[in-house]
């Protein structure tokens, strides 16, 4: 079994390509065939499998989960962090805060047109860590 921290950021609104930092991780230790967890600690940011081929794809996910989650909507009582704060904390737990990709002779074994993105849901956010565990 194989750790390692990732620390990224400080980071703006939307989708982050974490792809190769997590490939790098994945090729450092050494398996051939197994699982990478992959798990974000922070509860206003996620991580999701998407397209990474075109970017209007990212931009109008964001759009969309924004649309249904609105900084500022009044029904929030979690106000004093700012109007990206609440609605931030809803993105996250309707997403994924972990994702578990297969390893297979080295590599991640996404799709061709699959990448994997921290999806960021504060307007400004600082540091964010995420830890992949890779199990052979």
């Amino acid at each position: 079994m194989h750790q390692q921290t990732l620390s990224l950021g400080p980071l703006s609104r939307g989708l982050h390509d974490i792809t190769r930092a997590v490939a790098t991780v994945v090729a450092e230790s050494g398996a051939r065939t197994g699982l990478a967890h992959v798990f974000v600690h922070h509860t206003s940011a996620s991580l999701i499998i998407q397209e990474n081929a075109d970017p209007d794809v990212l931009r109008d996910l964001e759009a969309c989960l924004s649309r249904m989650v609105p900084d500022g909507d009044p029904l929030f009582l979690h106000t004093e962090e700012g109007p990206d704060d609440m609605s931030a904390h809803v993105k996250s737990a309707i997403t994924a805060t972990s994702q578990i990709v297969p390893v297979t002779d080295g590599e991640m074994a996404l799709g061709t047109w699959q990448g994997l993105f921290l999806w960021e849901h504060r307007n400004r956010a600082g540091q964010r860590r995420i830890t992949v565990t890779v199990q052979s």
